[in-house]
């Protein structure tokens, strides 16, 4: 179930990022060069993401020849709904200056 308190500012930036196209597959690389999120940030935001069942994730079936499958993930319902309650949240000013700065 999903936590009371509202997320990171950087989680709440996935979250919008995954919400903007709810129907849509994305990919690890893509939310973070769209988020300006590094792996190391990024992908334990998804995987906690994942654990409380906020978001799906699956392997690419049909990969580009010569490459690997990537995983992809987009929101649960549940996700979907924390993400326009999230949204809908003023963003901590400490939050907003942090990432204006980077």
């Amino acid at each position: 179930m999903v936590r009371p308190r509202r997320p990171s500012a950087q989680t709440a930036l996935v979250l919008a990022a995954l919400a903007d196209d709810p129907a849509v597959w994305r990919y690890g690389y893509e939310l973070g060069r769209q988020v300006g999120l590094k792996a190391g940030s990024l992908y334990p935001i998804l995987i906690r993401l994942r654990d409380r069942e906020l978001l799906e994730a699956t392997w690419e079936d049909d990969p580009a020849p010569g490459r690997p499958p990537r995983h992809l993930y987009r929101l649960t319902a549940d996700g979907l709904r924390w993400a326009a309650e999230t949204a809908a949240q003023p963003a901590p000013v400490r939050a907003v200056t942090r990432l204006r700065e980077a």
